[in-house]
């Protein structure tokens, strides 16, 4: 152990009568260990947010979207094939994209209307983890009850849309599309009879009282489109590579199609996500700030009460770098050993927060019934680092001072 190192940690635990020093130590020790919390717990719970939003918007929409310019797809069979190998993609599923009004028995209701292919849409988007009643496989069967003669089609509605219209599995909705018949008097809207064979649960509100979902041949028969679809539906191996990917895909098919990617789709909501967990960061880095003025208060007052033993210590031959590291070394302590403490109490924090969620949402507004934590250990080894470098700038100051005591005018008098 080097003798700057042994003195500055003996420095640290102060004597009977120099109790105040030690006590600022240890509240510039649980300043940094507050702040060290505070950070993990916060970006961890930022970070649990981003993560469960991204799950859910992954697992109703699509990695990336095919479409073309001038309207639908006749073609779409072939263009799936072609998709599908390009490096990069998974799976690819047709799909056709509408507003439509539903009307059952009691309410009526706006909808976006989706018709998907019931045999290739599960592998692209896992829309069975959300059904809460029902299966996929309901679209594509025929379901024929006593006293019907035509067969009725089956149709996925969003929780809140269902509630919306005031149906559960089994009842009878109207479907009414505005591109019905063109007749003498005007265009009259196309309706049809759907049976509800499923309802799902994203718990997202916009898509749990905006969605409908009818296979694919439902869809066109409706929307009178003939063998078309809107677009297609790609699943990629890295959905963080889903921009590049689909940039692949518009080269190897090029005009007229184009594309977009699920973080395009979502760009306001992720960045706003990201605005704010650099803002919370931001913000309660200053409770590591006000740590370290304490730090630099305690050193302050230190080399005040400790003149003597500096001027003793130069006059034996110390250096001016020797006294510098002894102070240097007694903040890089309390920065140390506060993060240490600081770490351990942020990882048990969000530990027990993942393992009990003694902390509960209001469904209603957030539809998340407890915080998200999830610790990355990137995030924790920044953190840990920046709290032990604004310790170190800390030291600086009072450590300068400390090595430029002349010690023939500290010991002039003594």
């Amino acid at each position: 152990m080097s003798f700057e190192f042994l003195i500055g940690n003996r420095y640290l635990r102060a004597k009977r009568e120099q109790r105040f020093i030690s006590m600022i130590t240890l509240i510039s020790i649980a300043g940094v260990t507050v702040g060290v919390v505070a950070l993990i717990v916060v970006i961890a719970v930022m970070t649990g947010f981003e993560a469960d939003l991204r799950e859910k918007i992954i697992g109703v929409t699509s990695h990336v979207v095919l479409m073309k310019h001038g309207g639908a797809m006749a073609d779409y069979t072939a263009l799936c094939e072609q998709v599908e190998q390009v490096d990069g993609v998974v799976a690819a599923t047709p799909f056709i994209y509408t507003q439509a009004m539903l009307k059952s028995a009691s309410s009526v209701s706006g909808a976006v209307l989706r018709g998907i292919d019931p045999q290739t849409a599960g592998g692209v988007v896992d829309l069975e983890k959300n059904l809460t009643v029902g299966s996929l496989k309901a679209l594509e069967k025929s379901e024929r009850r006593e006293g019907e003669l035509p067969r009725i089609p089956g149709i996925i509605l969003g929780k809140e849309l269902a509630r919306e219209l005031g149906v559960v599995e089994s009842d009878i909705v109207h479907v009414i599309s505005f591109r019905g018949m063109l007749t003498p008097i005007g265009q009259i809207p196309d309706m049809k009879r759907f049976r509800v064979s499923g309802i799902f649960q994203s718990d997202m509100y916009e898509y749990d009282s905006s969605l409908a979902y009818i296979a694919l041949q439902d869809a066109q028969k409706i929307l009178r489109t003939g063998d078309k679809a809107t677009g297609i539906e790609i699943k990629v191996k890295d959905i963080y590579q889903a921009d590049s990917i689909a940039g692949s895909i518009e080269d190897a098919l090029g005009f007229p199609f184009w594309t977009r990617d699920w973080m395009r789709m979502n760009r306001n909501l992720i960045s706003a996500l990201k605005l704010e967990k650099t803002v919370m960061f931001i913000i309660l880095t200053l409770i590591v700030l006000v740590a370290a003025f304490n730090i630099a208060s305690t050193l302050i007052m230190m080399v005040m009460e400790k003149n003597r033993d500096i001027a003793i210590l130069k006059s034996m031959g110390a250096t001016s770098k020797s006294i510098r590291r002894i102070f240097v070394y007694e903040g890089l302590i309390i920065g140390i050993v506060g993060t240490l403490l600081g770490v351990c109490g942020g990882m048990f924090l969000c530990w027990l927060l993942a393992q009990y969620k003694f902390i509960e949402l209001p469904g209603d507004i957030y539809y998340i019934s407890t915080l998200p934590v999830r610790v990355k250990l990137f995030d924790v080894a920044m953190i840990s680092f920046g709290a032990i470098a604004i310790s170190f700038l800390a030291t600086l100051y009072p450590a300068r001072q400390a090595a430029r005591l002349d010690p023939a005018q500290v010991l002039r008098y003594e």
